[in-house]
């Protein structure tokens, strides 16, 4: 069926793709032949099948009713899966006829990072609700662009990463919640330095990086690699450049940075009250980067206006760094702290703020999610400001409110990364 779509994809894109920004389709769940009743299971459609996307087919109160993917591989076995295409499942070669479809009420957006902007920008505005894997976006432009179309067509949209509010953080053995409550609580006094390194409980997976050697190699028959690059800049296909080892590419991605980033960075963001801000400076220390391929670094410094850092320790030397230092105390993994009688003194707190954390009950209730396009959008600039800095092999300034650097035409230029035609956010 993929086949027989792809053939007749340029004609209808031509039709199609003048009116795409124009025209919203309403979705069944808001009025019309399909009106969603409360009870009623919501249907998606994943873009990306390959591992993180067949891993996300069953979530509770939706089901499956398209795929599309660039190669038929990942595309069978994505049918395969889910019983075949005897089930009703349509599928598709490009994203832009999937999102037409009127049944179709989220778009589970599962392709490598170079494309989530894109793919989720356009779903968005086809009125359909966004699941997005992480990192939200490649670049903070593509971020900004991102939030206003979400906002502009009152979609409903999810980032793909939940340590905020679900499952145990890492080597902290508990929640966030609690790690939260501490924070807020002045405990721990203020301004705090956060450090993520193996010794906090976190790993930064070095092994994404990238080769500087590829050999241009034939593209494989059932993968359509013009469409894998898609905006990004056109490199002769090897393996290594996709599927399981693209992260070790700055133009797909950003090494472990870009994969595990926002998983670590984001429940920091939160606890620390950053939601609607962001870093006023990066400061690196790590050898000079490949154009091509991701390297490792040593040290990554995050710092805030009002004082407070992140330090992401790529080394892992300071065996004995707290994961929260402050003034008046530190918090160790395993919610160990210097506080004498700390849980008794943090009973007298409140709890945190209640979240919608159910992602079903906010697209059926149109309620904001728990981490959506507006927080997922600051946690991913910190990941960039990250790469970006990498790349260029310098510190940099930042403007949190502008979301632009200071004085660094080059890290600006940067922001909104050149696009292959005829891609566009």
């Amino acid at each position: 069926m993929a086949e027989k779509q792809s053939n007749s994809r340029r004609t209808f894109l031509k039709n199609t793709l003048g009116t795409l920004a124009a025209f919203t389709i309403v979705p069944r769940h808001v009025l019309g032949r399909g009106y969603l009743a409360p009870s009623d299971t919501l249907t998606k459609a994943v873009v990306g099948t390959g591992g993180m996307g067949r891993g996300h087919f069953g979530y509770a109160g939706t089901r499956v009713v398209a795929l599309c993917d660039v190669d038929r591989k990942h595309l069978q076995l994505g049918l395969d899966m889910l019983g075949g295409s005897g089930k009703g499942i349509k599928t598709f070669a490009d994203y832009r006829e999937l999102i037409q479809l009127p049944e179709v009420d989220i778009v589970h957006v599962a392709t490598p990072p170079h494309w989530h902007g894109i793919i989720a920008a356009d779903a968005a505005r086809a009125g359909k609700d966004i699941w997005c894997e992480k990192p939200m976006t490649a670049t903070i432009g593509e971020g900004k662009r991102l939030v206003e179309a979400v906002q502009q067509h009152g979609r409903i949209f999810r980032l793909n990463t939940w340590f905020r509010f679900d499952d145990t953080f890492y080597g902290m053995g508990t929640t966030v919640k609690p790690i939260k409550k501490l924070v807020d609580s002045g405990l721990l006094g203020w301004p705090l330095k956060v450090t993520v390194s193996k010794h906090t409980g976190f790993d930064w997976k070095f092994f994404w990086v990238g080769k500087t050697n590829l050999e241009p190699m034939a593209v494989p028959k059932e993968l359509d690699y013009d469409m894998w690059l898609g905006p990004a800049p056109y490199k002769p296909y090897n393996p290594h450049r996709v599927h399981q080892t693209f992260r070790g590419y700055w133009d797909y991605d950003g090494g472990g940075l870009g994969d595990m980033g926002q998983h670590y960075l984001d429940p920091i963001q939160y606890f620390l009250g950053k939601d609607d801000t962001s870093p006023v400076s990066v400061e690196i220390d790590a050898p000079q980067q490949h154009t091509d391929a991701v390297g490792t670094w040593k040290r990554i410094t995050y710092t805030y206006a009002d004082g407070c850092q992140i330090i992401l320790d790529g080394e892992g030397k300071d065996d004995k760094a707290a994961y929260i230092e402050g003034p008046k105390g530190k918090l160790y993994p395993g919610f160990r702290s210097d506080i004498q009688d700390l849980d008794k003194k943090l009973a007298a707190f409140p709890d945190p703020a209640p979240q919608v954390t159910d992602f079903v009950e906010a697209v059926k209730g149109r309620k904001k999610f728990a981490l959506n396009e507006e927080n997922g959008h600051r946690s991913a600039t910190i990941v960039n400001m990250g790469k970006i800095a990498l790349q260029l092999g310098r510190n940099l300034k930042f403007d949190p409110v502008k979301q632009e650097f200071i004085d660094d035409e080059g890290a600006n230029r940067l922001i909104f990364q050149p696009m292959r035609g005829p891609w566009t956010i």
